[in-house]
């Protein structure tokens, strides 16, 4: 026969339906179904099915317990179950008395995705009211019952996660929040950041006056264009210049840098993010006083209350203070608190130090390089103390100037008419020099004979290394 298309039931649906009272397979028996066979048989004709005999099978494979919540559902609680590795009773137990060495952080969350739902309190009700036995249902059906029964359990669990996590969350903002402030300040209050921004905008007035006429002010962006503007020698850039005219005409301003604090850091926070999270924490805070109205006898509430309601206060209190700090500082630099967030705002500021701190450097190096230059350019041509005797080039430089210098002072003294060119001798000399090494004049005399004899030279045989 054709498949009908239809939604089957399963065995556990159909408890307390209509269909626990029909009974099918009388009516199968009473009628001849060869008829309704003919008629809608499809091409391929196989045996006959044996319905009784199907439903003895679905009842086979059908669970050995009730089960009362979505398959799936139960399955992933399950997992979850099996993750916290305590009874059903030790943890709603816990949940009751706010018990956070029982169940760990980690656990709480991902129960809390597990609040019974309207229809599972309905399902449970029923099954209450029937007094169907317990022992009947899945371990995951006995604890979503044991687990409904815990008042307010929405609020329990959310109160007992933000016990957990305030701690931790309050000690990250709060380094965060500190930086924002330190940093926004401290733009706002340094004379010497005002008095740079001053000299950049009187270079800039300088350089635009014949095109586009004087201006009163700039975006901080425009800082970064202090490294593209280049000299015509192309050796500079105006960043450079300006560092050169500061450490002249205004050394008290070298330093300007020193006056701000924390950019790098309040660069990387996201004011929106920390305000929002104070807030959450700040909505924690009030379902937890109301939790404890409700039950002042929760030494757990009580002593929380206690301790962390100050830290509450100036978490908002410095949540506050960055805000308006920030903006202040923002507007102050002629930007917009809306579209430039801290992320954007400081680190243009950090990268102007950084570029400043480098061209300083730069000019210092190329100071001591024209220093050197200069020096070598007054150094006499035949200053042997100048050269640089770690290097080995350097080294045998050296030995064959003093070689040559010896040569000179034997032929001046022995032999004033020599000429250095004759016949190629000297250069034989100097050649036979770089191949060997230096050697005291002392021990090299008998050597030098012999070879000075045998060179067709006109000088005396006395010349000697």
């Amino acid at each position: 026969m054709p498949v009908f298309n239809w939604v089957a039931l399963k065995p556990s649906q159909i408890d307390g339906t209509v269909f626990t009272e029909l009974n099918d397979e009388k009516v199968l028996q009473e009628l001849d179904m060869s008829d309704f066979e003919e008629q809608f048989k499809t091409k391929a004709q196989g045996p006959g099915l044996d319905l009784s005999a199907l439903k003895v099978k679905a009842t086979q494979k059908a669970p050995s317990k009730v089960t009362l919540i979505e398959s799936n559902r139960a399955k992933n609680l399950a997992i979850t179950l099996r993750k916290g590795g305590r009874s059903i009773q030790d943890i709603c137990t816990a949940i009751e008395t706010y018990d956070q060495q029982a169940l760990s952080l980690d656990f709480l969350e991902l129960l809390l995705r597990f609040l019974p739902t309207e229809y599972e309190r309905t399902v449970i009700s029923k099954y209450e009211r029937d007094q169907q036995p317990p022992e009947e249902l899945s371990d995951e059906d006995q604890f979503m019952i044991r687990f409904s029964k815990i008042p307010r359990l929405a609020e329990r669990m959310n109160v007992m996660i933000f016990l957990g996590n305030f701690s931790d969350t309050a000690q990250l903002l709060m380094p965060q929040l500190n930086a924002i402030i330190a940093a926004s300040m401290s733009l706002k209050s340094s004379t010497k950041l005002r008095n740079i921004l001053e000299i950049v905008l009187a270079f800039g007035n300088y350089m635009n006056s014949s095109k586009r006429g004087a201006a009163y002010g700039f975006r901080l962006q425009s800082l970064d264009a202090l490294l593209e503007m280049k000299s015509t020698d192309r050796k500079q850039t105006l960043l450079h210049y300006l560092v050169r005219v500061i450490t002249e005409k205004y050394p008290e301003l070298t330093g300007f840098h020193t006056e701000l604090h924390f950019l790098d850091k309040a660069g990387t926070v996201s004011l929106d993010g920390v305000l929002q999270d104070v807030r959450s924490l700040q909505q924690g805070m009030e379902l937890t006083r109301k939790e404890f109205m409700r039950q002042d006898d929760s030494p757990v509430l009580k002593d929380f209350l206690k301790a962390k309601s100050e830290v509450m206060e100036k978490l908002q209190a410095d949540s506050k203070t960055a805000k308006e700090a920030y903006e202040s500082a923002v507007e102050y630099f002629g930007e917009n608190p809306k579209t430039s967030p801290p992320t954007t705002f400081f680190p243009m500021f950090a990268r102007f130090i950084k570029a400043y701190k480098k061209a300083e450097q730069d000019i210092e190096l190329w100071k001591k390089q024209e220093a050197a230059a200069k020096e070598a350019e007054l150094s006499p041509p035949g200053n042997e103390e100048q050269l640089d005797l770690k290097s080995p080039i350097q080294k045998a430089r050296r030995q064959q100037m003093d070689m040559i210098a010896e040569l000179k002072k034997k032929q001046m003294v022995k032999e004033p008419l020599i000429y250095e060119g004759k016949d190629g001798a000297i250069e034989d000399i100097i050649s036979d020099l770089r191949n060997n090494p230096y050697r005291r004049a002392d021990k090299g005399r008998s050597s030098a004979k012999k070879r000075a004899a045998g060179q067709s030279l006109q000088v005396t045989p006395d010349i000697s290394l």
